[in-house]
């Protein structure tokens, strides 16, 4: 991979062996960045996934093992009809142009969130993406379609006292075996999350998940984030000390 000079100086200083396992993105700021430069919001949301193609390229170039991409929320439902159909077509467009280079870069596509809210179209792009990728064996690609935290702990909840009372799990349950009833089941927390577009906050996005993760957040609107800004916040969680709890050097 081709990589500018100001790329190679910052991946220089990062440890190749301590790159953070898994990434989570909220991409924000594709309606700001568009009506700054007097775009109508589609247009920021169109740029913004030519971001999601590069940066899916190079976090796997870089050895990231899972990638969680926020791509439409529970509550975006609440949006303009013209931007949510927009919105919905996008998944869609990313997979049937990125899909084959999925394959062949041995990624493995995911969902997080309910299927049955999306439009059916959007259900049939996204099976075929998470079919044709079932077997590799490489960085995961989590998209979160129609997600919501509180949504999913809900869901949780519901299956496990389901399985309780049908005896299928025993009554001792422990934060693993609630782990297992989530959308991310089988996968790693998130080391370290990224939020662009300058908001502080993880509006309701793996409230369980992200416990003991590190927090970076950018004014860089998501269309403007590249390679140098996932490198500079792997840089940035590479300097910090993760105790869990604990007291520094334990």
């Amino acid at each position: 991979m081709q990589l500018k000079p100001r790329e190679e100086e910052i991946l220089r200083k990062i440890d190749r062996r301590r790159i953070p396992a898994h990434v989570a993105m909220i991409m924000d700021g594709n309606g700001r960045w568009a009506r700054e430069r007097g775009l109508p919001r589609s247009a920021g949301h169109r740029q913004g996934v030519e971001t999601v193609r590069d940066v899916v390229r190079f976090s796997n170039y870089l050895g990231i093992k899972v990638l969680t991409l926020f791509a439409f929320s529970t509550e975006n439902w609440h949006r303009p009809a013209q931007e949510i159909n927009f919105l919905m077509s996008l998944p869609e467009q990313y997979l049937q142009t990125e899909l084959p280079e999925l394959v062949k870069n041995n990624v493995r596509v995911q969902l997080i969130g309910d299927p049955e809210g999306l439009p059916g179209q959007v259900r049939r792009a996204i099976n075929e993406g998470l079919a044709a990728t079932a077997k590799n064996s490489g960085m995961v690609l989590n998209f979160a379609l129609n997600y919501g935290a509180r949504m999913e702990i809900v869901r949780a909840v519901q299956a496990l006292i389901r399985d309780l009372q049908q005896g299928k799990i025993e009554p001792s349950v422990n934060e693993a075996t609630f782990a297992a009833y989530l959308y991310t089941a089988g996968l790693p927390d998130p080391d370290l999350l990224i939020r662009t577009g300058g908001e502080h906050r993880i509006s309701n996005f793996l409230l369980w998940q992200l416990a003991y993760s590190e927090l970076w957040f950018t004014p860089v609107y998501w269309p403007d984030f590249c390679r140098q800004h996932l490198l500079q916040a792997i840089s940035d969680f590479q300097q910090r000390e993760r105790r869990y709890g604990k007291i520094s050097g334990e």
